[in-house]
């Protein structure tokens, strides 16, 4: 394979498969805040908190990492300005200790908190504002969590990273990915490059789903997928992936490696694929690799359409991992872009309403839709172009899916946010 291609699906691995303590959106301002702080040098009187309506569908219902239980955007804000080490970038919060939720507390009770519109294109954009005195600290993240676009400190510009108001900012290493390179990557990626980020996926994404079936958390989905349906390697592809999913959304402190910016999306895209290998008893390498083939399929989908919109994030993951699960079975990267088509044709239009116990469900849907992809290809069955919005080619299928999650849907994420802000 070419070396700068290889070199650059290298980096993007390691750039996306990062650890993140709990939902992301949540931490995201955590980080933001506490980078905001340090950059004023104290607390703050006053706390502005700018956010555009795809962080306050993420952060609205779910459990912020660390706190208690505690929820919201002002505990997430709070958090980060009262305890947030901004070094720590997605696990930002992870060392909290009961002195410093005592110390939360006390400071939500009377801090002058406000949130304000971002009145902006962008589906994730998120600001805070700090002041103490006649000092002030401004703070912007744009496109995803840690993508920090201006620190300022009263009329001191300390960062200042161009960027567009588009709803899509992808990096110039993703745009290299297709199918088709990412099966050959897989295939002659030398084991050892990759082997500390897919490893660390794997340790920590069994960890979470192992809690979330032996503990109380969510809606139980992963518990009732086994309850209901038995041991089998299909359900429990989906029941262990719904687990994880249970207990980060109930605000479970084990981290988990993300992708796409997403710690739902990293357990969607691995958990399957190590149960199918586990299952299929693979070598390591043929599981390794089917885990490259499940992680880089899912950041391509997800390329286009953005880390945040109205399109569940699921859907790009589940079918990310039922090509790593073709993988494993014997497919050839023929075989892996029908499983891919079959998958979207499947599931794709699954809306997003925000990170909360619901995502497990949404997450075993992902996971049948591509586990069912996966075994249309094995009985030589497969959806064609000019089926509903199945195109001819793979990867003309997966720029008309991001089509209509970017730009078919944007109407769709603003009735989704406008109902979940009515019932508030």
């Amino acid at each position: 394979m070419d070396q700068f291609l290889y070199d650059s699906f290298i980096d993007i691995l390691k750039e996306e498969l990062v650890p993140a303590m709990g939902c992301t959106e949540p931490i995201a301002v955590a980080y933001c805040a506490a980078i905001a702080r340090d950059t004023l040098g104290c607390m703050p009187e006053k706390t502005e908190l700018i956010v555009s309506g795809n962080i306050v569908k993420n952060v609205k219902s779910v459990v912020v990492p660390n706190t208690g239980g505690r929820k919201g955007l002002r505990t997430a804000v709070g958090a980060g300005l009262c305890f947030g080490k901004a070094e720590k970038e997605l696990e930002v919060i992870s060392d909290a200790t009961p002195k410093d939720l005592a110390e939360l507390d006390e400071f939500l009770k009377s801090a002058d908190i406000t949130i304000a519109d971002a009145d902006s294109e962008q589906p994730f954009d998120l600001a805070v504002r700090l002041t103490a005195g006649t000092d002030t600290a401004y703070v912007h993240i744009v496109s995803h969590h840690t993508n920090v676009v201006r620190i300022q400190k009263n009329d001191e510009v300390l960062l200042d990273k161009p960027f567009s108001n588009e709803a899509v900012q992808a990096p110039e290493n993703r745009k290299l990915l297709t199918v088709e390179r990412i099966v050959e990557f897989a295939e002659c990626v030398n084991i050892e490059d990759v082997r500390p980020i897919i490893q660390r996926q794997i340790d920590y994404n069994l960890a979470i789903a192992k809690e979330g079936l032996q503990g109380n958390y969510g809606a139980e989905v992963g518990k009732i997928l086994l309850l209901s349906y038995g041991n089998s390697v299909h359900n429990r592809a989906k029941a262990w992936a719904a687990a994880g999913s249970d207990a980060r959304m109930d605000g479970c402190e084990l981290p988990v490696v993300i992708n796409s910016g997403s710690g739902n999306q990293g357990i969607t895209t691995s958990l399957p694929v190590i149960i199918y290998a586990q299952e299929c008893a693979v070598s390591e390498a043929q599981m390794f690799r089917a885990l490259v083939i499940s992680n880089l399929v899912t950041i391509h989908l997800k390329t286009g359409i953005g880390s945040l919109s109205a399109y569940c994030g699921a859907t790009s993951a589940g079918a990310g991992a039922g090509a790593g699960i073709c993988y494993l079975y014997g497919g050839d990267c023929k075989q892996i872009s029908r499983t891919i088509v079959n998958a979207l044709a499947i599931n794709s239009g699954m809306i997003c309403d925000g990170a909360k116990a619901s995502c497990a469900a949404k997450i075993a849907s992902a996971v049948e839709a591509g586990l069912l992809g996966m075994l249309m290809n094995k009985h030589d069955s497969e959806f064609f172009g000019g089926d509903g919005i199945v195109v001819h080619g793979v990867e003309n299928t997966i720029r008309a899916v991001s089509d209509i999650a970017r730009d078919g849907m944007r109407g769709t994420d603003k009735e989704v946010i406008r109902l979940m802000m009515s019932t508030s």
